[in-house]
């Protein structure tokens, strides 16, 4: 019964699971052609200490990024603590006091809206930056129309738009459908940084936001980009002028990246750079597959498995609390590390409800392995993400097909 369930979903997803394998194939050559150009070599694996001078591989390794990513230069670091860190260290280093900021794709993640307007902490509000905010329409497209009237009339020194949907019921947007707004927005303003948050989005489709025009983009290495082995870490890509100014923050006005030490050394972040195109089509497939299941079940999924993914995540939207709940512990019981544990809600720092998280993975909180997560707010959404295999998902789905906890149509 559960495998003829199976089977009938993986049916279902034959053309899109094709066009992952040829997205995959496409990201992975692009990856290693960056690799043999900048002839990396064991030597880049080594660490240093002190002040870094002269550190191969963490010089090596910001020219691959930079290289991949369709950048200029690149800021790639175990010290990044995390993507709203990488996010954090863009804005302060872009914007000065009278400056603008414009998110056009509606209200950031969670986890920034201390660092734009939070109150006697430091705040960019605080430091005399203005935010404006333009919502996305109909589900996830630009209101072009708004934007562009905005940027003409303001001039912001940052346009900002968040790829990936944070806790929305929107769809990711894909890089494809930012040139043409990327265009408008420069012609209307050729000195607004375009910054986008690609969390979640790296190596999903052929392009990254950059090579849409984008001046900036950033994100986590235990999401996409580190493959799933990268222990830490963030990376920020840009423009040789932006990457200047952030680099003034990342470190200070007279450092910027002339230094910077990592002892442990950088294979990993090589080897998990060099996974990554792979490990991203295994979590696109497993994610599909979970929502054609729970799509069968009668449960509604955003995206739809009919539209192209524009991130790793798939949003699961539940009835009530406690099938939400149900399904986010579920995930937890097929992790390989801590598989005994019982997730439950609770205030996790930044966040401003209470959230339940199951992430039974060998990094702590990496999102590209098998992992759930969700506010215990109402519409009642789980968001599921990551695998390092779809085999691993494809035992989850066989999980969910068969628990009697949720309906069936």
């Amino acid at each position: 019964m559960v495998e003829n369930i199976i089977a009938n979903a993986e049916e279902k997803l034959k053309s899109q699971f094709a066009r992952i394998d040829e997205i995959a194939f496409s990201n992975q050559k692009k990856v290693l052609n960056a690799f043999i150009d900048l002839k990396v070599s064991s030597q880049c694996f080594t660490g240093s200490t002190g002040y870094g001078h002269g550190d191969i591989g963490r010089e090596t390794l910001a020219k691959l990024y930079a290289k991949v990513f369709g950048g200029e230069n690149a800021i790639i670091s175990p010290l990044i603590t995390c993507g709203t860190h990488a996010i954090s260290t863009v804005l302060y280093g872009l914007l000065r006091r009278g400056d603008v900021m414009l998110s056009v794709t509606g209200l950031p993640y969670d986890t920034i809206h201390d660092t734009i307007f939070g109150k006697d902490n430091g705040s960019l509000e605080e430091f005399g930056v203005r935010y404006e905010q333009i919502d996305l329409i109909n589900g996830g497209e630009f209101d072009k129309e708004k934007i562009f009237k905005t940027v003409n009339k303001l001039k912001p020194k940052m346009v900002y738009l968040q790829r990936s949907r944070g806790y929305s019921d929107r769809k990711a947007i894909s890089p494809y459908d930012m040139k043409t707004l990327f265009e408008e927005i420069k012609r209307l303003s050729p000195e607004s940084f375009i910054v986008v948050d690609n969390c979640y989005g790296e190596f999903v489709d052929k392009i990254e936001p950059t090579d849409a025009g984008a001046d900036v983009i950033m994100g986590s290495l235990i999401k996409n980009p580190g493959g799933g082995i990268a222990p830490t870490g963030g990376y920020i890509v840009g423009s040789e002028k932006a990457i200047d100014m952030i680099s003034t923050r990342f470190t200070n006005p007279s450092i910027k990246l002339d230094i910077g030490s990592y002892e442990i050394g950088y294979r990993l972040y090589y080897q998990g750079l060099f996974l990554s195109p792979h490990v991203v089509a295994q979590a696109l497939k497993g994610s599909l597959l979970v929502g054609q299941v729970m799509q069968d079940k009668g449960y509604k999924i955003v995206p739809s498995n009919d539209e192209q993914p524009q991130d790793i995540i798939k949003s699961i939207i539940f009835d009530t609390e406690e099938e939400m709940i149900k399904f986010v512990q579920l995930v937890q019981t097929v992790s390989p590390v801590d598989g005994y544990a019982l997730p439950l809600p609770w205030d996790m720092p930044g966040y401003n409800d209470k959230v339940i998280m199951a992430a039974g993975t060998f990094v702590g909180g990496a999102s590209i392995e098998l992992s759930c997560d969700s506010p215990i707010r109402s519409p009642y959404i789980a968001y599921f993400q990551g695998g390092l295999t779809y085999e691993h998902v494809k035992i989850f789905a066989e999980r969910i097909a068969y628990d009697s906890t949720f309906k069936s149509n």
